[in-house]
């Protein structure tokens, strides 16, 4: 499973629409570019989901295929895609403030929490100079304007939801996120320390994935959150994927699945956990 292959699945579903409609109209893509004033590439490009058309792009589409009332759907359609892939680029343009208000409302709504970590510990169970130190070395690596200060703030607040009753989180990280060196010794030792503390908590249950384990059916992938089974939030290097579409949602629920059948949880979690404290 790729979080870039979700969204170019999605490209490729507009894009059988948009054929769709052209072959029920009986044109080739050649009349059809024609009709629209475009290169022949382009209309192949959008078909295979190489491209995304814009909503002119879409209108003229279904102008020429005599489908004009499909448009505004076909349009809201592209809006989705779009919206369901941002890159960090331009979300971050003016630091990581903005991408931090912009996810807060569904956390806030949120009462079902399923959260996978391969490489660090989730914001939710960080000690504040774990936060720090993951923070300050993305704005390092992506060039970006420095709020670190003030986006902690926001991450630090944002933990009371923990605390909250009615919330149940199910987190399952990967043994070796313990041993990632992303801060000095001591906050890293502060950081497995809190482990302990926060698999306590009625609210939260917290598994880990043994490094011994068998890994032939279901391989490590990228980090994610589930929210109330009805949304997914993927962090890539280089974009922000807003997943709703059910299909896809459908392959990070069974994932999850698959990768809690993994883990150990509760006092089986634990020597892992001190195994690790140990080696700080």
């Amino acid at each position: 499973m790729s979080s870039s292959s979700d969204f170019e699945a999605a490209r490729i579903a507009l894009g059988q629409q948009l054929r769709g409609l052209r072959r029920g109209k009986g044109l080739t893509a050649r009349a059809l570019a024609t009709l629209c004033h475009w290169h022949e590439s382009k209309v192949s490009r959008i078909e295979n989901g190489k491209a995304l058309p814009s909503p002119a792009d879409i209108r003229a589409w279904t102008v020429a295929c005599e489908a004009g009332a499909r448009a505004d759907d076909l349009i809201a359609m592209a809006s989705n895609i779009q919206l369901m892939y941002q890159e960090w680029r331009h979300l971050e343009r003016d630091g990581m403030r903005r991408v931090h208000d912009q996810v807060q409302p569904l956390w806030d709504a949120t009462r079902t929490f399923k959260g996978y970590a391969q490489c660090l510990v989730p914001g939710p169970l960080q000690v504040e100079g774990y936060t720090a130190a993951v923070l300050r070395g993305v704005q390092r690596r992506r060039a970006i304007p420095d709020d670190v200060d003030d986006v902690l703030r926001v991450r630090s607040e944002r933990q009371r939801i923990l605390r909250e009753k009615g919330r149940s989180f199910t987190i399952v990280l990967e043994e070796a996120a313990l041993y990632y060196r992303l801060a000095d010794r001591q906050v890293m030792t502060s950081q497995l320390s809190r482990l302990f503390v926060v698999s306590a908590m009625p609210t939260v249950r917290l598994g880990i994935i043994p490094r011994s384990a068998d890994r032939s059916e279901t391989w490590p992938v990228e980090d994610f959150w589930i929210f109330d089974d009805r949304e997914v939030q993927v962090e890539t290097v280089s974009a922000f994927i807003d997943i709703k579409q059910r299909a896809q949602l459908s392959q990070y629920q069974e994932a999850f699945t698959r990768l809690m059948q993994q883990a150990v949880f509760g006092s089986e979690a634990y020597p892992l956990i001190a195994e690790a404290l140990q080696s700080m």
